[in-house]
């Protein structure tokens, strides 16, 4: 088992969780909601591959955007996806929540015929089962006759394989038929046909997890410890009884005469927001030490920890920590009773979901004063502008598909000139970011207003946002003050709404770094609690690498990297600070504009040339950087022409 190609392979739900976002409120006066990866079995693929596990889910989503959604969101969460399937007469399951206090929580099905319903033998063969060292199935999929009999041929391949078994008892009582639409919340309803059921699959599984609660319902009986006995005499199974703020309990053999005398890890005190997603959390964390064969303890450990972090949060599968997020709670869980609050670890819950990018090779043409100035110059209108940058970005897709760039093709564009650039590429691959700064300003002040979160509230997601700051280390207190305000409510924007943050740092009044200047700067940022997914910094010389490197080191090694600007410089010199940052851990390419553009948009101004010639100067231009970049870090250029930067 121990070359097999999964760690585990979870069976059942994946929809589409539409979160309330006013905390306190009815679902009938929500008035905004976050769209989250849902269903019980894709929460727990997310968290277990979190945990370090090797993941894939089995499952059917509908042929539409919220089957595309999730599908790509198991994916970014390392989730292997060859088996989410699209069915094309079904549509992906959602479900509403909001959260009215700590205990209360409305929620709203709609399943009706969905997608992961419709599971049947033909979406997977025992080869598959057999890649897993587990399989683990939510026993809502036995609630319908079609799942039922999937799930029970995927456990049959299971078993014939030594593919252990594993049952999350997920009761629902409203998926079951026993309660009313308008009961989703409701984790408990008797009912003997369920219990039924239950009892007949509890043999086929090695570990059976559940709440009290879920223990009644398989059991037959409200009293846990009877219960847990019913249970016992169906199955020989590993199990584990969640207990929400008391812990949790692990019962290998007979069940004892107290539920505390099963094996369990400390209890976990943290403030609730709502207990929505916990159960989800804990079994990623327990089978994160389950499949490694660790002690029972200590995947009670990890399970509780996960549980506890998650209800202090908004949302299920986005609430789940990575490992190592838990590993750093788990050292101080005593001290932190307020996870949600607590600074470095919503940073490295943040930073540690990053997914790995590889080289940017992005064209910036975000400008909007110097794009004005331009056309003043040319004596042309400045309505001419965005179409200059839709040329610009059709020279860029040129590259892209030409010198074959895939992900690693990028632009940074604004809204004022580009929105119809941004509109038309966003959902293309590209790697894309757009700027939130006045231009030009010192202290750093914001286009659309100081409200940062309203704005980014209108972007997709994917766009990242970007932020110019003249910045010295050695500026007066009260400027550095004002500037640093600003930064953090930048930054704090974008932990609300997910958007990654590309901080542009610039020395102010073109002075040069000493050797040490952009590193202190850089410090100064992460010392007041401001953490940049990217940088974009201006070439660092050959002294100044060693000091950014450390100071990324020291803070935050997740980060994406550096990314270099040109600031219209010369080709000549910005190839040499290409060259300066051979080897250097951090630097993931350049994004780059004006060195690129400039001189051959004078000329498309005044008329000199028109747009076909203008787009091949400007491909002409960006394909001789990407040689450049690519020949001096050993990145393969067959079939690139090397051109020479021109007007």
């Amino acid at each position: 088992m121990a070359n097999r190609r999964f760690d585990v392979i979870c069976m059942g739900r994946a929809g589409v969780d539409l979160y309330g976002q006013q905390y306190g409120a009815r679902l009938e006066d929500t008035r905004s909601m976050a769209k989250y990866l849902g269903g019980s079995s894709a929460n727990m693929a997310a968290g277990m591959a979190r945990q370090g596990l090797s993941v894939a889910m089995l499952t059917r989503v509908g042929d539409e955007h919220m089957g595309r959604f999730v599908r790509e969101e198991l994916a970014r969460n390392g989730v292997d996806t060859s088996h989410v399937h699209t069915d094309p007469e079904r549509l992906t399951g959602l479900v509403l929540l909001g959260i009215k206090d700590r205990d209360t929580f409305p929620l709203i099905f709609y399943r009706e015929n969905c997608a992961d319903a419709a599971i049947d033998g033909t979406d997977f063969d025992e080869g598959f089962i057999a890649s897993a060292r587990a399989l683990a199935i939510t026993g809502t999929h036995f609630s319908l006759a079609g799942t039922a009999e999937a799930c029970r041929r995927a456990i049959e391949y299971a078993r014939r394989n030594g593919t252990r078994t594993v049952l999350d008892i997920d009761y629902r009582p409203v998926l079951w038929g026993v309660a009313g639409h308008g009961q989703g919340e409701s984790r408990f309803v008797s009912s003997d046909e369920v219990t039924r059921h239950l009892q007949e699959i509890l043999p086929l599984f090695d570990l059976v997890v559940g709440t009290e609660e879920e223990f009644h319902i398989a059991g037959g009986s409200t009293d846990t410890l009877t219960a847990l006995r019913a249970v016992r005499e169906r199955s020989a199974a590993t199990l584990v009884l969640k207990r929400g703020a008391l812990g949790s309990a692990v019962f290998e053999g007979a069940i004892p005469g107290r539920l505390e005398d099963g094996a369990r890890g400390p209890t976990i005190a943290v403030q609730v927001l709502n207990v929505l997603g916990a159960g989800d959390a804990f079994i990623s964390g327990f089978m994160r030490g389950w499949m490694r064969d660790e002690p029972l303890e200590q995947c009670c450990l990890y399970g509780n920890a996960c549980g506890a972090i998650v209800v202090s949060r908004h949302g299920c599968t986005p609430a789940i920590p990575t490992r190592p997020e838990l590993d750093d709670y788990l050292s101080r869980f005593d001290s932190v009773t307020r996870p949600d609050l607590d600074a470095r670890l919503n940073q490295l819950h943040r930073a540690t979901l990053r997914r790995p990018r590889g080289t940017v090779c992005a064209l910036a043409f975000d400008h909007r004063s110097q794009f004005e100035e331009l056309a003043a110059a040319c004596s042309a209108d400045i309505a001419r502008i965005p179409v200059l940058k839709r040329l610009i970005a059709d020279a860029v897709l040129a590259v892209a598909e030409r010198e074959q760039l895939g992900a690693s093709a990028g632009v940074l564009v604004d809204e004022r000139f580009g929105e119809s650039v941004l509109e038309s590429l966003t959902g293309t691959g590209l790697w894309m970011a757009r700027p939130l700064e006045s231009p030009q300003s010192r202290p750093l002040s914001f286009e659309y207003g100081c409200n940062v979160s309203a704005t980014l509230q209108r972007w997709p997601t994917e766009h990242i946002a970007k932020c110019l700051v003249f910045y010295h280390p050695d500026d007066d207190a009260a400027l550095k003050a004002e500037q640093g305000l600003r930064l953090r409510e930048l930054y704090a924007a974008c932990r609300l709404s997910g958007h990654e943050l590309l901080l542009e740092l610039i020395l102010p009044d073109g002075r040069e770094d000493s050797g040490t200047d952009t590193a202190r700067a850089m410090r100064e940022c992460y010392d007041m609690g401001v953490f940049p997914d990217w940088w974009k910094l201006p070439p660092p010389s050959v002294a100044a690498w060693p000091a950014i490197e450390a100071v990324i080191d020291e803070f935050d090694p997740w980060c994406h990297g550096v990314v270099l600007l040109g600031l219209n410089r010369p080709a000549e010199e910005l190839v040499e600070g290409f060259a300066r940052a051979v080897g250097r851990k951090y630097c993931r390419g350049f994004a780059i504009g004006r060195s690129i553009f400039v001189e051959p948009a004078r000329r498309w101004l005044r008329g000199e040339v028109g747009d076909t010639a203008f787009r091949e100067a400007v491909a002409d231009n960006f394909t001789a950087m990407v040689v450049q970049w690519r020949g001096l870090h050993g990145i393969a250029t067959e079939g690139v022409c090397t051109r020479e930067v021109r007007a």
